[in-house]
C-alpha cells in the first residue's frame, strides 16, 4: 500500500500538486499496485529532477509515471524526455478532460480517474545500464525506508509489511 500522507510535514505534498493531479496519482497508484509495482511519488532523481511517480516491478523494470492535468501543463512542460535515462518505460497519466492526442506516442499512456486507472498505451522499452539500474533502485529503496520510518515517527505506529 503507497503512503500518500504522512503527517501535516508532508514531504509527498509540497503545495505544487494540484488536487486534480493527486486525484491521477491515487488512480495511478492504485493500478500500479494491482499490478504488484512498488511506487513512490516525487522521487528526485540524479539530475536533480523529480519524477512524479517511480516505479519497481516484481521483475525489477524501472518506470516513471509523468502526470498531466492539462493541455497547457503538458505544453509547458519541456524537462519529461529527461526521465527516459531513469527509466525502462516513460509514461504519462491524465485524465478524461485532457485531449489523449496531445500525448507522443513514443510514451505510454494512462487514464486515471482517481479510483482506479486504465493503461491505454504501452511504453516502449529503453532499458536502462546495470549501472543507472543499481544507483536507481537503490534510491528507491533508501528512499522508501527514510519515507516509511518518517510514517512511523509521525503517527506513532509500526506499520508492517501488507
Amino acid at each position: 500500500m503507497t503512503i500518500v500522507n504522512i503527517g501535516s510535514n508532508n514531504p509527498l505534498v509540497d503545495g505544487r500538486q494540484s488536487a486534480r493531479a493527486m486525484m491521477v496519482r491515487r488512480g495511478v497508484q492504485l493500478l500500479l499496485d494491482e499490478m504488484r509495482h512498488a511506487v513512490l511519488p516525487e522521487l528526485t532523481l540524479g539530475n536533480g529532477r523529480r519524477a512524479d511517480l517511480i516505479s519497481l516491478s516484481a521483475k525489477g523494470e524501472i518506470w516513471i509515471i509523468e502526470i498531466k492535468t492539462s493541455v497547457e501543463d503538458f505544453r509547458v512542460d519541456r524537462k519529461w524526455p529527461e526521465y527516459r535515462d531513469y527509466s525502462d518505460r516513460l509514461y504519462f497519466a491524465t485524465h478524461k478532460d485532457v485531449p489523449l492526442e496531445i500525448f507522443p506516442e513514443d510514451c505510454g499512456l494512462i487514464l486515471s480517474d482517481g479510483y482506479g486507472a486504465h493503461l491505454l498505451r504501452e511504453a516502449p522499452e529503453h532499458r536502462l545500464s546495470a549501472a543507472a539500474r543499481k544507483s536507481l533502485t537503490l534510491s528507491f529503496a533508501r528512499t522508501a525506508g527514510q519515507r516509511l520510518l518518517a510514517a512511523e515517527r509521525a503517527t506513532g505506529q509500526s506499520f508492517e509489511e501488507a
